[in-house]
């Protein structure tokens, strides 16, 4: 009789179930920015094209069409005059990216923008006020470096007040400092449209120039105070990433992890308003630019880590901002209306986003 020889321990390691656990292997989990590596080369894909197409808009603002010979003293000179609308349209990038990126997630809301703490409110009444009480004179003499500097000092000491409120007061929360920078934009809007109605429609024309966000606004005399505060503020917020990622886990989580919501919440909304005032008081009120470079941000970005939200909210800012320049200057010679188009598509963006969404 045949006896059925003894299983191994060679037997046993090629059992069924350990050849089927051999074939297929547990996931690894993953710690990182991305889910994959795939996602990883997505996002430096993407990132190197915007990248691409505002160097080559910024080169093509700075050549284009320079009535010089091209290395000549006279084509360099020219070229200089222009680096000053670059360099204000890369500070108005830095500006309104990171700052909407950043206000977003503290609010834990993709629809707001900072522009709804008023901020192009006090701008419009500031100009109203001037030519109302100075005249279009008045007007004019007001783009100083001093001027400059008070609408800053104004911009920043009205957030600091609702600031300092969220921080101290108990009942304070984020939604009630939203809601009461909402109606103090629309106060300030009401005084500006009375005042507006009692101008003269040659002054009116002059205020509506000026109320219109332009580069052409920025004057060289306001980058040695604009460009210190920008890089301070910008640099800032990179270096607190790691706490904007846990602050946009929610109010709770972030407690939960050992983080100051309340503390770390307003510094970073004080470093929002500093950007949001510098842009503001620089070229005018851009109220959608913003939002549109978030929004396409967190589209190019399939991560939470704000690094890479911020650079590519930043790169996307340049380039949408230096194109829209390029070819309205250069191509259909019609410098006044890219702001115009820009809050166009921007609007639209944000009628899309909310539709998707169904809710605020």
């Amino acid at each position: 009789m045949n006896t059925l020889p003894s299983p191994t321990a060679e037997a046993v390691s090629a059992s069924p179930a350990t050849a089927s656990s051999a074939t297929f292997k547990r996931p690894t989990r993953r710690t990182g920015a991305f889910v994959s590596p795939a996602a990883r080369r997505r996002w430096w894909i993407a990132f190197g094209a915007v990248c691409a197409v505002a160097i080559l808009a910024c080169i093509g603002l700075l050549v284009w069409k320079n009535p010089a010979q091209f290395g000549t003293p006279v084509f360099w000179r020219l070229a200089h005059r222009r680096a000053f609308a670059v360099l204000a349209i890369v500070l108005v990038a830095v500006c309104q990216g990171m700052a909407t990126v950043a206000f977003q997630t503290v609010a834990n809301n993709r629809i707001i923008t900072p522009s709804i703490l008023g901020f192009e409110s006090l701008y419009r009444a500031i100009h109203t006020s001037t030519i109302f009480f100075l005249g279009v004179a008045g007007l004019n003499a007001s783009a100083t470096v001093g001027n400059f500097t008070g609408q800053l000092a104004l911009m920043i000491a009205l957030t600091l007040v609702l600031y300092s409120w969220l921080l101290t007061s108990q009942r304070a929360s984020m939604h009630a400092m939203l809601l009461i920078g909402v109606m103090l934009g629309a106060g300030l809007g009401s005084v500006s449209t009375f005042m507006q109605r009692l101008l003269t429609p040659s002054e009116f024309d002059v205020l509506t120039a000026r109320l219109f966000g332009s580069i052409a606004n920025a004057q060289k005399e306001y980058f040695p105070i604009a460009v210190p505060l920008v890089a301070i503020s910008a640099l800032t917020l990179v270096l607190m990433t790691r706490r904007l990622s846990v602050v946009s886990l929610g109010r709770e989580t972030a407690t939960n992890l050992g983080l100051n919501h309340r503390r770390t919440s307003v510094v970073i909304l004080v470093l929002v308003s500093i950007l949001m005032a510098t842009s503001t008081a620089l070229v005018g009120p851009m109220t959608f630019l913003g939002f549109l470079v978030a929004t396409l941000s967190y589209q190019f970005s399939d991560t939470h880590d704000h690094r890479y939200i911020f650079a590519m909210a930043v790169a996307l800012g340049i380039a949408i901002l230096s194109t829209a320049y390029f070819f309205m200057n250069h191509v259909f010679n019609t410098q006044g209306v890219v702001s115009i188009i820009i809050e166009f598509v921007g609007g639209l963006a944000f009628i899309v986003t909310i539709l998707r969404k169904g809710r605020l």
